[in-house]
């Protein structure tokens, strides 16, 4: 075991989704709030109702502030849902929903989007409103925006994703708009210092990928000083949450941790992956790369601080 001064260590995180809110939470547990910075996957953005809608920015600013819903995995906890009843009695879309304590946040950014305020301020001033100190940047000011093609056609994300759950057959993703998207500065300043640099266990394809194309991004994470560290969201073949491993299927990818690492490869430096998949241990070393087996599911804040702890551990012991 090495000794690591947590009060002076920087560790930058790339994240979307459930799993990706989850590791953050764990790594805000053990580093004080300005040593963390997160970068957000925003290609699921989208207008809804007319609201500026950020999912993946959304859960991982609640689950920080302490108010995220752990039933559902998004939104806020003790949620009501009268304006999409209302909603509904007029015969609107509610194949989206969003609650009323939710729909405030969504009002603000909306209201600052139409005034031309780039979302990296946006959300800093949201994560200041809700207590949020750690820093949660976007991706990118610029609009990006995940496209499904599948044997329903061309789909946007959240079309593919909520209205649809996942069932098309898809055949390639495309990052519409991202060949035109810069990074924020921020984002790279802080690449360029961190000690350790950890791809949380979010959806390879869907919240990684739209990160890891900005450009010049992943050359960068390639290049830093700091180890990169990823890990698995699928754990025996499966998803805990989302539609993973049917897209790795659907797109010739092998649907374990082997094929999560030989995906993301050329970024990292070491991977982790639950014990229950120790025997592919061997095949992801093959490919270069430090493995780490451990319990990679997170049910607790428990769960959540313990796994930080040893992709911190494991990051650095090197």
């Amino acid at each position: 075991m090495i000794e690591i001064n947590f009060e002076s260590l920087k560790i930058v995180v790339l994240a979307g989704g459930v799993g990706g809110s989850k590791m953050v939470n764990g790594l805000a547990q053990l580093v004080p709030p300005e040593n963390l910075f997160i970068v957000a996957n925003t290609a699921d953005d989208f207008e809804h109702l007319g609201l500026c809608i950020s999912p993946d920015l959304d859960t991982i600013m609640y689950t920080l502030a302490g108010v995220n819903n752990l039933k559902t995995g998004w939104g806020r906890a003790d949620e009501t849902w009268q304006t999409m009843e209302a909603v509904q009695q007029l015969n609107g879309p509610t194949w989206f929903n969003v609650g009323d304590k939710d729909l405030a946040n969504n009002l603000l950014r909306t209201q600052w989007r139409r005034q031309s305020y780039p979302l990296s301020w946006i959300t800093a001033q949201l994560c200041r409103r809700f207590g949020v100190k750690q820093t949660l940047m976007p991706m990118t000011d610029s609009p990006v925006q995940t496209i499904l093609h599948t044997d329903q056609g061309k789909l946007a994300f959240q079309d593919y994703f909520v209205r649809r759950r996942c069932q098309p057959v898809v055949s390639k993703i495309e990052y519409e708009g991202v060949a035109q998207a810069e990074a924020n500065r921020e984002i790279l300043n802080a690449i360029r210092l961190a000690d350790l640099i950890v791809l949380a266990p979010s959806n390879p394809l869907l919240s990684l990928d739209p990160i890891l194309a900005l450009p010049g991004l992943a050359r960068l994470i390639k290049a830093a000083a700091a180890p990169v560290i990823g890990i698995s969201p699928l754990i025996g073949g499966k998803a805990v949450r989302g539609p993973a491993a049917k897209l790795m299927w659907e797109l010739d990818m092998e649907p374990s941790p082997v094929g999560v690492a030989q995906h993301l490869w050329h970024v990292l430096s070491g991977f982790v992956m639950d014990s229950v998949d120790r025997l592919h241990r061997s095949r992801v070393e093959a490919l270069g790369m430090r493995v780490l087996c451990t319990g990679v599911l997170m049910t607790s804040l428990e769960d959540q601080a313990r796994l930080a702890a040893e992709v911190v551990e494991f990051g650095l012991a090197r």
